[in-house]
Order: structure tokens, then C-alpha cells, then sequence
């Protein structure tokens, strides 16, 4: 087996991967749905709530880069752990606080815990990949949106008679509890060394050429188109249905739930699509299918119609993300992985500004028209690359 490596532990491995996957999205979706408690505990307006909400993304930024430096230190295993814990623990402190001031204090540790977590447990998946010489990426991120439609899900049935700080303090038992056990088991395990690193001695970094960091920066573009997109659908697709098609509140919810569902499934059999179709062509087919969805969800006159654009979309988005990261991170190494979910996090930040400064110019529905756009760019960057990456 590649790096002496037999394939019960990496079977191991990829099972507890999954779990560390699942528990940031069951915690990070936990957060979210509180986040309307939150906002009346500490008095905030809209402005500054936003204002504190952009800590979680600053966080998350600034600490990306580091944990990439981390994992090439100590390990993407060790680093997955540590992360877990600070994630586990920090997300119980916004209920604790009673000033937007403070509120944005503990929201950047828990942006850069989050920011660590992905980047490092994302460092492992890469390596695994490599391993296991199968495009198992897809799964990990279903096992994220799983978790997260769990937390989400889970989080709106206990919010009207649960505290915000029960809940979130709940989420943090749960956490570390589920980090005691697979953090246990995930340090037991060495990580595998993929094939072309076998003959370098170990922790012996890999120092990209040009070329290479170029093409880890047009990976990372591929993951800023898809994530401009989802953060567009998150806050602003029930407003467009809601505004735009007069759904009611309730009908409007259900178009996200759409996207995220799409997403989820075609992420479940990514890996099946990948092995059939290879990197290239998932990402041109997955890119051109998620343009047509877009521009039938922002333009179609009927509820119906939109409401299956979003659908569309979701599944020719749900395997852009994993491809990108998994082909920095092989390009790359943690360096890789933390350069193109950096470009990623940074497109979900720029999504939703971006098209609510388009909408004031345009209309709503011609903003939405612009995620359509990226994800054919994902497309077409993905056919010029086809030469440039292994498929």
C-alpha cells in the first residue's frame, strides 16, 4: 500500500475524516440559526451585527494561511484535533456576550478555528486521496453538508424552547465529546504519504515553482466561483422568491433547502461521477450545468421553475469545491489547500455585497444572473487547465 500504509487504517482514516467533516458543518450550522437570539441579546443593528458576523470570516482568513504552515510543522492530524477543540469550545461563548464589541471578539476565535479546522482536516483528505488512489474528496464535503443540515435542522427544533446559551453550550459537550473519541483514534493513525512523496524523508516540505503556485491560484479561482455562488443562493434566494415570485415565507425557505439538498446528493455521488468522467470534465459539465440552473433560477417567471434552477445549480456545484482543493492540495500540499479554501472563503464573503450592490443598480433577479456567470468562468478555467493538472 502507498506509504506502508494497509488498507483497514486507511479505511479508518477515511471513516474518521468523515466524522471531523461532519462535525464542523453540525456545529458551524448550529451557530447560524441562533444567530437571530443573538442579535436581540447584544442589541445589535443590522450594520453592526453584520459587522460582527465579518469576524467569523476574518478570522477564517487570516488563520487559513498559518494552518497551512501549521500542518507542514506538526501534522495535519495534530493540527484537525487542536482545531476541533478550540471549534467545539469557542462556539458556546456568543451567547455569553451583551455588547457587539464583544460579540465580535469571540466570533474572530471561533472564525479562526473554523478557518484552521477546514484547512488541516482538508490537508488530510488530500493525502489520503492520494493514497487510496480513488477521488473520494466528494464525500468528505457531503458529510459536512450532512452535518450541517443536521445542526441546522436540529438547532430549529429546540430554538423556541431552548437559550441560545443551553444550545450552543450543548453543541459544545457534543463536540468535544465526538473529538475525544475520533481525535483519539485519528492521532493512532499515521498519515499516509502519497506516491511522489515516498522518497522524500518526512516532514521534508515540498517548495512549488511558479507554475505550480499559478495553478494552485487558478484552483483556488475554481473554488471562489463555487462558493460566490453559494453564499449568494444562502442570502439572497428566499428573498428573490419572496420578492420577485411572491412566494410566501415559508415557500421562499424551501429554495435554499433546494440548493443544499442538490448540493448534498451530488456531492454523495461525486466520487462515482469522478471516477466515470475524471476531474476535467466534472468540473466543465458541473460548472455548465450550474450556469443554466442559475439563470433559469433568477429569470424563470414561475415558482416551480425557479425553485428546480436552484436545484440544478446545487447539483452542478456540489463537486467544484472538493476537485479544487484536492488538486491544490496535491499540487501544493497544505500550502495548497490553504491558498485555494482562502480564495474560496474569500468568494463566499464577496457573494452576497456583490449581489446586493448589483441588485440597487440592476434588479435582484439580474444580480442572481451573476453566480451564473462565475460558475461558467469555473467551467472554462477547468478546459484550460485540462493539460495543466492530473486528471
Amino acid at each position: 500500500m502507498p506509504g506502508g500504509r494497509t488498507r483497514t487504517d486507511l479505511s479508518r482514516l477515511r471513516t474518521v475524516l468523515t466524522v471531523f467533516f461532519a462535525l464542523d458543518g453540525f456545529v458551524f450550522a448550529g451557530w447560524v440559526v441562533r444567530i437571530p437570539a443573538i442579535k436581540q441579546q447584544t442589541g445589535a443593528s443590522a450594520t453592526t451585527l453584520g459587522l460582527a458576523l465579518l469576524c467569523v470570516s476574518a478570522g477564517a482568513v487570516v488563520t487559513m494561511m498559518l494552518t497551512g504552515r501549521l500542518c507542514r510543522r506538526y501534522g495535519s492530524h495534530q493540527v484537525t484535533v487542536a482545531c476541533a477543540v478550540l471549534l467545539s469550545l469557542s462556539v458556546a461563548l456568543p451567547p455569553l456576550t451583551h455588547s457587539v464589541t464583544a460579540l465580535g471578539a469571540v466570533l474572530l476565535l471561533f472564525g479562526a478555528a473554523y478557518g484552521g479546522i477546514n484547512v488541516a482536516f482538508n490537508s488530510a483528505a488530500v493525502d489520503l486521496v492520494a493514497a487510496l488512489r480513488r477521488p473520494i474528496m466528494p464525500s468528505f464535503h457531503a458529510a459536512f453538508s450532512l452535518g450541517g443540515m443536521i445542526g441546522a435542522g436540529l438547532g430549529g427544533l429546540v430554538a423556541g424552547s431552548v437559550s441560545p446559551t443551553r444550545h450552543l453550550l450543548g453543541l459544545t459537550v457534543v463536540g468535544l465529546l465526538v473529538t475525544a473519541v475520533a481525535g483519539r483514534a485519528l492521532l493512532r493513525l499515521e498519515p499516509p504519504l502519497p506516491p511522489e512523496r515516498e522518497r522524500t524523508a518526512p516532514g521534508t516540505p515540498r517548495r512549488p515553482d511558479r507554475r505550480t503556485r499559478a495553478l494552485v491560484v487558478v484552483f483556488g479561482l475554481i473554488a471562489l466561483c463555487t462558493a460566490y455562488g453559494e453564499g449568494a443562493l444562502a442570502d439572497w434566494g428566499a428573498l428573490h422568491l419572496e420578492q420577485d415570485l411572491h412566494a410566501s415565507p415559508g415557500t421562499a425557505a424551501i429554495g435554499y433547502s433546494c440548493f443544499a439538498l442538490a448540493m448534498t446528493l451530488g456531492r454523495l455521488s461525486g466520487t462515482t461521477l469522478l471516477e466515470r468522467l475524471g476531474r476535467t470534465r466534472t468540473v466543465v459539465a458541473g460548472g455548465a450545468t450550474a450556469a443554466a440552473g442559475m439563470l433559469l433560477g433568477a429569470l424563470a417567471p414561475a415558482l416551480w421553475a425557479a425553485l428546480l434552477g436552484f436545484a440544478v445549480a446545487g447539483l452542478g456545484l456540489a463537486n467544484l469545491f472538493p476537485v479544487a482543493v484536492e488538486r491544490a492540495g496535491a499540487l501544493a500540499g497544505p500550502t495548497g489547500v490553504a491558498t485555494a479554501s482562502t480564495l474560496g472563503y474569500g468568494g463566499m464573503l464577496l457573494g452576497p455585497p456583490a449581489i446586493g450592490f448589483m441588485a440597487d443598480w440592476f434588479s435582484l433577479p439580474a444580480a442572481l444572473t451573476s453566480v451564473a456567470v462565475l460558475a461558467a468562468v469555473a467551467a472554462v478555467i477547468g478546459l484550460v487547465t485540462r493539460n495543466a493538472a492530473v486528471r
